[in-house]
């Protein structure tokens, strides 16, 4: 037996036991007469004392010990004579009476602690070590107790747990894929499925009304802190339903989750916003609302008093930043900088300041103060705060208001990852129009149904037409969405006759869901949810990469595994594939 115990159970209560611990020496601090070893595994740390009495072999063993050398101790649990609040294992340590290396280790290349020393490509190309630091495990210790939670809970509902397979058709929808060559089927490709989308509305004409799946999805898409080329969904798919059936079970399961994992109550029904008002209001389809600051639209107020930018603008809108009228003039030049910066957009930033000695503003010159008065009260403004507006075409006004809006909430400490604030976003547009394609493309995916008051505009005005869609928000990040789907083949027809899809290019791609549907496919709907985003929400953090044991880094690469890498050419050949080296 190689422990008895791990590193961070034991307690006062064990003093006086004889018993045998395994892990990896965290330290070592030798003082001459004694000499002390913090051991760690992922359950904690406990301090190994070998003193001037212990024998010969403890004490040769112990002063050859390094950094991350695999240790078996035996020794009696001891009460310590300096506790240490800070540790769990703190009021006692054990006094060696047997070590044994079980394995030397090299002097790792950062240090694996609380606070690590490497940056994040050494930590990448290391990531074995990586894993070991207390932040790590605690990440994907959550994980862990995530996905049991979703299976208690999905499981407690009646659904079933069905894998869908990874080798599939490509489809031109959405992100680019990932194909795999066949072997047996030469110059024909599989891809690895951006999600199970069709499988699971395959198994809704099966009869498998209620169904999930904690699955792996891949996109070839360019990357960010909250993406990765390979992800992991809570994919769920429910028959004969309709919206409000959907979001019952699934707040349902929030709540549960909220509760099980953090031991947060909500009590109260989630906040549903149509995404008109979530664009309007806040900027954005997935709005924070753990702070207002909410947007007015003054465009008519704003017009026609002489000032160029704002007579020949679309749409003026601001918000009122709460608090913020004792800015600086340095502090308003940053946060027009930031507006301006290529990530943002904007060509500047109009001010309204309120504070006791009245109401001012970088556009006074050009509006009466009962004016600038009148729009800073749309905006929602008192005494002491300060009102920022933007101009131009509508929706790209709101976006970088939007991203203004989080900046200041960002610096006045507003967004506190502790603080949670859910919703649901309902009634989507259905389609959204491509100036550089020149035609529609779906917002959600073809398979997603239209509310049925506006079908009747799908041909005459599709952009007028709203979808049976709606998105899971919270503390302004999209954790899962989903739609009611299309269960009649005419309906079906006519949205991809929308997407610019000829009835034989629909056969080709899609056949087989559509001929489906001929054998009796009930009303059905389901969503799917962000599983690493979930953890980083829960974990407070805003890169979901600490949740994935093996992430890639920015530029889809594992440094660890050198992949993706070069492959023999007898491997090529097999594959009847030939490289071309790119310009």
């Amino acid at each position: 037996m190689y422990r008895t115990h791990t590193c961070g159970c034991l307690r006062a209560d064990n003093v006086n036991e004889t018993v045998t611990l395994a892990g990896w020496v965290q330290k070592v601090r030798n003082l001459g007469a004694m000499t002390f070893i913090d051991l760690r595994d992922r359950y904690g740390i406990t301090q190994i004392v070998v003193e001037e009495n212990s024998p010969e072999a403890v004490r040769a063993t112990a002063a050859s010990l390094g950094r991350e050398y695999v240790l078996q101790v035996t020794g009696r649990v001891v009460e310590r004579s300096s506790k240490n609040p800070k540790m769990p294992t703190g009021d006692i340590e054990v006094a060696a009476t047997e070590l044994k290396v079980l394995n030397e280790a090299l002097t790792p290349p950062f240090t694996i602690e609380e606070e690590s020393d490497g940056g994040d490509d050494l930590r990448m190309k290391y990531r074995y070590l990586d894993l070991r630091r207390p932040p790590l495990q605690r990440a994907m210790i959550l994980r862990h107790r995530m996905a049991q939670s979703i299976r208690r809970f999905l499981d407690s509902e009646g659904f079933l747990e069905i894998e869908t397979p990874y080798l599939v058709g490509s489809t031109p929808e959405g992100a680019r894929d990932f194909v795999v060559p066949s072997r047996m089927n030469p110059n024909r490709f599989y891809a690895l499925p951006q999600s199970p989308q069709t499988l699971k509305q395959l198994l809704m004409v099966a009869g498998y009304d209620k169904y999930f799946q904690i699955v792996r999805c891949f996109r070839d898409e360019d990357l960010r802190a909250d993406r990765q080329p390979e992800f992991t969904q809570i994919d769920c798919e429910m028959a004969f339903v309709e919206q409000e059936d959907i979001l019952e079970v699934f707040e349902r399961w929030a709540k549960y989750m909220f509760k099980d994992v953090m031991d947060i109550d909500f009590t109260e029904p989630f906040r549903r916003m149509p995404w008109i008002e979530a664009m309007e209001k806040y900027g954005s389809d997935k709005p924070d609302l753990r702070f207002g600051m909410e947007f007015a639209d003054i465009t008519d107020l704003a017009k026609g008093h002489g000032f160029s930018v704002f007579d020949g603008a679309d749409y003026i809108t601001g918000f009122a930043a709460t608090g913020c009228a004792a800015y600086t003039r340095k502090q308003i030049d940053a946060l027009t900088d930031f507006v301006k910066r290529p990530q943002v957009g904007a060509k500047g930033l109009v001010w309204i300041r309120i504070d006791e000695s009245g109401v001012k503003s970088s556009i006074d010159k050009f509006y009466t103060p009962e004016q600038v008065q009148a729009m800073a009260e749309r905006c929602g403004a008192k005494s002491g705060d300060m009102v920022f507006i933007m101009c131009g075409e509508k929706f790209k006004t709101l976006t970088r208001l939007c991203a203004l809006r989080l900046e200041i909430g960002q610096q006045e400490g507003l967004r506190d990852p502790k603080k949670f604030a859910p919703l649901w976003v309902v009634d989507f547009p259905m389609f959204e129009w491509d100036e550089e394609t020149q035609r529609f493309y779906a917002m959600h995916h073809p398979f997603t149904s239209p509310k049925p008051e506006d079908v009747q505009y799908l041909e005459s005005d599709p952009g007028r037409v709203r979808a049976n869609a709606y998105d899971f928000v919270c503390n302004g990040t999209e954790i899962g969405g989903g739609s009611i789907r299309i269960h009649d083949a005419k309906l079906q027809a006519t949205i991809f006759k929308c997407l610019g899809f000829t009835p034989e290019k629909a056969q080709e791609q899609f056949g087989f869901l559509m001929n489906a549907f001929r054998y009796g496919a009930p009303p059905h709907g389901g969503l799917a949810f962000g599983f690493d985003r979930l953890c980083s929400l829960f974990g407070g953090a805003d890169s979901i990469r600490d949740y994935i044991a093996f992430p890639k880094n920015n530029a889809g690469r594992d440094v660890m595994l050198d992949a993706p890498s070069y492959i023999d050419q007898a491997q090529l050949d097999e594959l009847f594939l030939s490289l071309v080296k790119p310009e």
